[in-house]
């Protein structure tokens, strides 16, 4: 793997074009009338257009600010608003107003809440089964500091899948991610998938990992019982964030998925342009 510049101009196969048609003008929309949040725009994702040309996407919870300080992540930290009393009731709107088969929800880190946001989490899904019994759901869940009892809160409304982002590899995890562990996110994942609900993480190549980081992390989740995976490419939201080390290519990204199928995992997302929530549809068990 070659290493490039801070500040390198990225390759051709990075390059997108969000478009803009009937549905992801709808889309936008239904989601400024209801005032909700996406990681769509928060995270800069670059695969917002497709996802909203074809009316899908991946709510943000708990407001938009995080009390936590990634260095990879380009939601704004700081201290958070009160939580809103009606934004269950609106996301399950929304859901209804976009006729979504299928859902995905996550959130900022709320830890200046007691509970961590477990509570208004409940309240979400439940509302989204409410308005829409038939869609299927995906929640991509903070660590909550590894407290069981609040990951047995999620646990027992029983979304399809329940995700938590391992990020990166062991060695770089402390210079990476605020507050959170390798370890503690094992640790969920492991209580996750020991209820027996379709358990998923995601990573994100190009912060210096070796190749053999990523095959043990790899055999880290397995063991811990997760079926599912997505790996994708780092992009450096802003020049205050962490620089890309390097760009891996859609050739190196393909080798690694099929190290991951033979390794067994049930599902596996992996190229340049793939993030936590992409294909989310394909994944339910």
């Amino acid at each position: 793997m070659t290493t490039h510049s801070p500040h390198v101009k990225k390759p051709d196969w990075l390059k997108i074009k969000l478009g803009d048609n009937e549905q992801f003008t709808y889309t936008k929309q239904v989601l400024e009338h209801h005032c909700l949040h996406t990681i769509c725009t928060s995270g800069r994702c670059p695969n917002q257009g497709e996802c909203w040309n074809r009316g899908t996407a991946t709510f943000m919870i708990g407001g938009d600010i995080c009390t936590r300080c990634c260095r990879f992540c380009n939601t704004q930290s700081g201290k958070p608003h009160p939580l809103k009393e009606d934004e269950p009731e609106q996301l399950g709107r929304s859901v209804q107003l976009m006729e979504l088969r299928h859902a995905v929800v996550t959130s900022v880190d709320r830890d200046d809440l007691e509970d961590f946001g477990a509570a208004h989490w409940v309240r979400c899904i439940e509302a989204i089964r409410r308005y829409n019994p038939e869609t299927t759901m995906e929640v991509l869940i903070p660590d909550f500091h590894g407290r069981t009892d609040l990951l047995d809160m999620i646990i027992a409304v029983r979304p399809n899948v329940i995700s938590h982002n391992m990020e990166t590899v062991r060695r770089l995890t402390p210079s990476v991610r605020s507050v959170a562990t390798y370890d503690t996110s094992l640790a969920v994942l492991r209580h996750v998938a020991a209820s027996g609900i379709s358990t998923k993480t995601g990573m994100m190549l190009g912060l210096g990992e070796t190749e053999e980081e990523i095959f043990q992390l790899m055999d880290d989740v397995l063991a811990a019982g997760v079926s599912t995976i997505t790996i994708g490419q780092y992009l450096q939201p802003t020049r205050k964030h962490l620089p890309v080390s390097e760009y891996v290519t859609p050739e190196q990204f393909e080798r690694i998925r099929l190290v991951g199928v033979q390794k067994g995992f049930k599902h596996i997302e992996c190229a340049p342009l793939v993030r936590s929530s992409y294909h989310a549809e394909r994944h339910i068990d």
